[in-house]
């Protein structure tokens, strides 16, 4: 009898968790047994993500441990970054202009929800200049980073730490030890983790359908359909080109993280797939310095899914308001976009987020947002999975950049793979 992979065992949690959050629709006493289920999981999985950072970014930076080889790495992978993101919300904003998902909405059919604590949060981040973002890297107190789970300013210190390593020859010899030590254990909990993903994903969407059912997305259902084709375009063309480029296939790609796709999908946490992402990716021929930086970035700088769901929802609300923007005001609206989406990285809810500063911005009815906040969780599971997989090609593009991506790794890692799946 074959044995069901991890990826077939995640699939049935989701289609028993569909199934079981359909019969129990409204059921409180349903919601509050299986949502500890799902919290346990995404806890796990928060547990491990910190330790699993620090220690690769120490290994790998210590084992480069030249400090303008990494400063070009930063710089190009920003750049990089930039671009991606810059096209997606361009597609998004094309998307959104040609299929018009807000034109013809009656509002008296919606459901509102209560976005008081998103409107909070963004009014505060408002006040933050780009400087200060900048100055926010920057840690003054690392314990307090780790424990809020502040991964930009947590990359930051451990490059600095892997650099201290290596400048410090023999002496740093015991702490990069204890590091390479660490990263192991460290996969060997996220295996042992990744055994209980089929309950979570079951408990998490079960508790979202019984929750909001199945109902509450036909009237939304033009947007949904226009945000999903537009992310499948994006992935499949945008990306598939940029892979291309990069000497490899996206289709690869997809087939190597279809395991983290469907968890990324499931449970719309991209924390739950980043231990796993780096760890394929390693496999796959890029470098540990490349995977171990440019991941954990990307998961600030480089989301193409957010990006895209950013732009449609901007102008899915003017839409629905009847407001018509100019050209020019559609060119500003996607500037305001390009700082305020790198601005919210790490804030709760920064895809939401974003979109509501976007329209104080632009003076467009932030009140239009509480007619979609029913159907974000349906939104933000497709987004992360899009957000993984850009990430996970920037990796092969930094590398393949770099001149140290392991072409001869990669297709023995693919072969392995098809051997396992045909056993």
């Amino acid at each position: 009898m074959k044995k069901f992979g991890l990826a077939t065992q995640i699939f049935v949690g989701l289609a028993l968790g569909i199934a079981v959050g359909a019969i129990f629709y409204g059921s409180e006493t349903a919601m509050a047994i299986l949502q500890p289920i799902g919290d346990i999981f995404l806890n796990l999985v928060k547990m491990i993500v910190i330790p699993i950072v620090v220690s690769a970014l120490v290994v790998s930076i210590a084992g480069v441990g030249d400090i303008k080889k990494l400063g070009k790495l930063g710089g190009k992978t920003l750049l990089y970054f930039e671009i991606v993101t810059t096209i997606a919300l361009l597609v998004g904003l094309l998307a959104a202009n040609l299929f018009h998902p807000g034109t013809g909405i009656e509002m008296g059919d919606l459901e509102k929800s209560n976005i008081s604590s998103y409107e909070e949060t963004a009014h505060t981040e408002e006040k933050g200049s780009i400087a200060d973002q900048f100055v926010h890297i920057i840690p003054s107190n690392i314990v307090q980073s780790l424990a809020e789970g502040d991964l930009l300013a947590i990359v930051f210190f451990s490059v600095l730490l892997g650099l201290g390593v290596a400048a410090v020859g023999e002496k740093g010899k015991p702490v990069l030890s204890f590091f390479e030590g660490l990263l192991e254990a460290m996969f060997w909990i996220t295996n042992l983790v990744m055994k209980f993903a089929p309950f979570g994903v079951f408990a998490l969407i079960g508790v979202n359908v019984a929750k909001f059912g199945i109902g509450s997305l036909i009237p939304l259902g033009k947007l949904i359909l226009v945000i999903y084709l537009t992310m499948f375009f994006f992935v499949f063309v945008v990306l598939g080109i940029i892979a291309k480029m990069a000497g490899v296939n996206i289709f690869v790609i997809i087939k190597i993280l279809k395991e983290e796709l469907i968890l990324a999908f499931t449970t719309a946490s991209s924390e739950a797939v980043l231990p796993k992402l780096i760890h394929k990716m390693e496999k796959f021929g890029c470098p540990k310095a490349v995977t171990s930086f440019v991941i954990p970035t990307g998961y600030t700088f480089n989301l193409d899914g957010s990006s895209i769901y950013q732009a449609i929802a901007a102008i899915f609300i003017a839409q629905m308001y009847g407001i018509h923007l100019s050209i020019g005001e559609q060119i500003t609206l996607l500037l305001v976009l390009m700082l305020t989406s790198k601005g919210m990285a790490g804030v709760a809810g920064a895809s939401f987020v974003v979109v509501i500063t976007t329209l104080g911005s632009m003076g467009l009815p932030l009140e239009g947002m509480a007619f979609i906040a029913g159907i974000d969780r349906i939104l933000d599971m497709l987004r992360t999975s899009v957000n993984v997989v850009g990430n996970a090609l920037a990796s092969i593009v930094m590398s393949r950049w770099e001149g140290s991506f392991d072409k001869q790794k990669a297709a023995e890692y693919t072969a392995s793979l098809k051997k396992s799946n045909a056993a």
